[in-house]
Formats: C-alpha cells, sequence, structure tokens
C-alpha cells in the first residue's frame, strides 16, 4: 500500500536536527454589512415608544467569522488549516454502504496524519490488532520528528470494493493513490530523497462494534 513509504528503512535509518519550523497561515475575512433609510420624521409626531422603536429598527445583520484557508506544505513550512475528516453518518451504519463510507473515511485520517502529523483520529478508528496500521502511526510520528514535516504524500481512494458480512469481519479492495512523498527539515531542505508516487491495492478488513467500525488488518495486494 502507499502508505508504507514513511516506514522504509532509508528514512528509520536517517538522523535529524532540531528546529522550529517556519509556517505561516492565510485567513480571508467575510464581512456582511447593511444599510436602511426612510422618509424624514413629522416634526409634529409624538416621539416613538421604546417598544414601537424596537419593532420598527431591522434585525442585526450577522457578520460571518473569519475562515482560515488551506495552505499545502512545502519548503516553507507544513500545510496550514487542514480541514479535519469527518466521519458520514453513512459510516455509522453496519451495512455495505456504511463500510464502504467508514474505509474511504480511514483513509482520509491517514492522509489528515501525512499532512498535519496528528494521528488521533487514525489510532481511534484502527484496532489495536491491526499492526500495519499501528507502523503507520509510527512512521508517520516519526517523519514529524524533531522539527520536520512531510510535503506531498496526499492519499485518494478512487475506487473501494466491498464484501460486506453482517456480523463478521467485512472487506474492502481499495484502490490506493499517493502522491510523491518529501520530508523537510527544519531549514526546509529534503531530510531524504522524495519518494515516488505510487498506485497501488491493498485489502481493508474492518468490524462492526459498539462504537462503530473499526479497521483489524490492512495489506498490500501483490
Amino acid at each position: 500500500m502507499t502508505s508504507h513509504n514513511v516506514l522504509t528503512p532509508r528514512f528509520m535509518r536517517s538522523g535529524a536536527v532540531a528546529f522550529s519550523a517556519v509556517a505561516f497561515g492565510v485567513a480571508a475575512t467575510f464581512m456582511l454589512a447593511g444599510c436602511s433609510g426612510g422618509a424624514p420624521a413629522d416634526p409634529g409626531a409624538a416621539p416613538p415608544t421604546a417598544s414601537e422603536t424596537a419593532s420598527s429598527s431591522p434585525a442585526a445583520t450577522p457578520t460571518a467569522k473569519p475562515s482560515a484557508a488551506y495552505k499545502p506544505a512545502d519548503a516553507s513550512g507544513p500545510a496550514q488549516n487542514v480541514p479535519v475528516p469527518v466521519l458520514p453518518e453513512v459510516a455509522k451504519t453496519e451495512t455495505k454502504e456504511g463500510l464502504e463510507a467508514f474505509v474511504r473515511y480511514w483513509y482520509a485520517t491517514l492522509n489528515y496524519a501525512f499532512e498535519t502529523g496528528d494521528t488521533e483520529k487514525l489510532v481511534e478508528t484502527s484496532g489495536p490488532g491491526c499492526v500495519f496500521c499501528m507502523g503507520l502511526k509510527d512512521g508517520v510520528t516519526e517523519a514529524w520528528g524533531e522539527g520536520r514535516w512531510v510535503s506531498g504524500g496526499k492519499i485518494e481512494t478512487p475506487a473501494v470494493s466491498v464484501v460486506f458480512k453482517p456480523g463478521v469481519e467485512s472487506h474492502a479492495v481499495v484502490q490506493v493513490l499517493q502522491q510523491t512523498i518529501e520530508i523537510r527539515k527544519p531549514d526546509g531542505s529534503l531530510f531524504q530523497a522524495p519518494t515516488a508516487a505510487t498506485n497501488t491495492g491493498s485489502r481493508a478488513a474492518a468490524t462492526f462494534g459498539s462504537t462503530g467500525w473499526m479497521m483489524t488488518d490492512l495489506g498490500l495486494i501483490r
């Protein structure tokens, strides 16, 4: 599977230099504004009561909250404002459609881990017996160690074929595309030679329990 890449012996034997990574974010602020007008008041008319004033005043127009723009990683720093994967509602069901949605979500959490170094969601959806899942988590953690970050390595799953068996372990055959991986040192230079983009197949097994779907096994299709 493409996500084996960060676990190569070449990476695990390499050294590293500590550093506070250079990073910056781009923010876009959207604001809504309104205006109102009316005829001049009649000087002879009685001043409006408090209740009349309140009822005649236009409702305040809410101002949109600032939204931070996503910025992919590059030599200047790690990715910024990476969208957090959200588990689809269908992925919470013990159905064929639910398993497919879960598998796609699981790979989205792996992609998120590559981009951010945060493996929490990946671990939450991986069973302790999934040895390769835990190896991926450890590999991502190592790649992001000592001020390093990952550039590239985006993961996509264009094809997922599910074999669903209610009440027992089911599995999916997944086409996994992963872009070239670059591990950057604190100064922005390459930690090692880039790992080439890949297009491979994986077999992902999962079971449904009290907390929903859980990845229980993962392996390459050779």
